[in-house]
């Protein structure tokens, strides 16, 4: 048991030292980015999400610095009058057009399919997708572009946006999203690979070139990935082109799901094809209690061993707390509850394996679901 102790310790020691030398290499957009003068497509797909898409509407509406930009909206057979909310925001703006999307066919999966449908009425040659529960900045558009086009190009460009959580376990567990992959990811390195391995990609707020997106297939080359993301980040590096992250806090604030209900599905319906297999998930799974669990419960238990393991995740923990955050907090704010949510990153780990778990035994049961459609 000490050794295991000693080797989680360890592992937890260089995983934050790795995070970093990555969280300072991180891609930053410019605070005052220059005039876009490419013609954009800001693309947002849609189902059933009339409850929160003004903001987000609004929000395109108001970017700056974009000076030929188009706003299209796919209403992916929505039965809430999502159409109908978007026309009442944008008004008589004539930059704006609901698309009305058919069903996807076959085995494709809804989300992969109505990106596809706004790539085909798109005419811009940088295409944005942003989720219809993200609200951008003003200026948001104009900084990500500057850094997809900038002095190191890019082909396809996921500026993180911070996540919004609220409740228990959406405080437990959206925070491992930045976190996962600031502490596993060689940054510069992904960079430069054409790996599928080493793609990470969010789509909650993704810029692709529409000309390398049309040579990698298009998103209909993910149709049938649950990780459609991560797929077309991979799709876009087997076509020779480029892909990487940037720090995307101050540009996006995300607020993915409501209720601790709503994140247990989300994350059942597509955590179990994030490790390749169940045998991946098992292997992610004993790596990741080894180096969290382990030294935390041996720190309980008086080891200074694994109370140098634990402190060293509970700091890689707190770097990456200007992408989360309650309701009405600012960037980078800190207070009482950020200390706790860090010092419970054992427990944010556990909440994860208990997902993933539940996704797997959905996986094998046939059960899971996305807005009413099988996954």
């Amino acid at each position: 048991m000490r050794a295991l102790v000693a080797t989680g310790s360890a592992l937890a020691c260089l995983g934050t030292a790795h995070q970093a030398v990555n969280l300072r290499l991180l891609r930053r957009p410019p605070l005052d980015p220059p005039p876009v003068t490419g013609p954009v497509s800001l693309l947002v797909p849609a189902r059933d999400e009339a409850h929160r898409i003004a903001p987000t509407i609004a929000s395109l509406l108001a970017q700056r610095g974009v000076l030929d930009a188009e706003i299209l909206v796919l209403d992916d057979g929505s039965t809430d009058g999502t159409a109908d909310v978007v026309r009442s925001v944008a008004g008589a703006d004539p930059r704006v057009r609901v698309i009305a999307g058919t069903a996807p066919p076959g085995d494709g999966l809804g989300k992969p399919h109505a990106c596809a449908q706004l790539a085909a009425a798109a005419r811009g040659e940088t295409l944005v997708y942003v989720d219809a529960d993200v609200v951008l900045a003003p200026t948001a558009v104009a900084a990500a572009v500057a850094v997809l086009r900038g002095p190191r190009p890019l082909d396809l460009l996921c500026p993180w946006p911070r996540q919004v959580a609220t409740g228990l376990l959406g405080r437990l567990v959206q925070p491992l999203q930045v976190w996962s992959w600031s502490t596993t990811l060689p940054l510069r390195l992904a960079e430069r690979s054409s790996r599928p391995s080493m793609a990470a990609a969010n789509g909650q707020f993704l810029l692709v070139d529409a000309d390398i997106l049309r040579r990698a297939g298009g998103w209909q080359s993910v149709a049938g990935v649950v990780l459609d993301d991560i797929g077309l980040a991979r799709a876009v590096r087997a076509a020779g082109g480029r892909t990487g992250l940037a720090d995307g806090s101050a540009l996006a604030t995300c607020r993915m799901y409501a209720t601790g209900r709503e994140l247990t599905a989300g994350y059942r319906k597509s955590l179990w094809a994030a490790f390749g297999s169940p045998a991946g998930a098992l292997a992610v799974a004993t790596a990741l209690t080894v180096v969290y669990v382990v030294p935390a419960a041996a720190a309980v238990a008086g080891s200074r061993t694994g109370m140098l393991g634990y402190a060293a995740a509970v700091a890689g923990r707190s770097w990456t707390r200007r992408w989360g955050g309650r309701p009405g907090d600012a960037p980078a704010a800190l207070n009482s509850l950020d200390s706790l949510d860090s010092l419970a990153h054992p427990f944010s780990i556990l909440a994860l394996l208990g997902l993933l778990a539940s996704s797997w035994v959905g996986r094998a049961r046939g059960t899971l679901l996305w807005k009413g459609r099988a996954v």
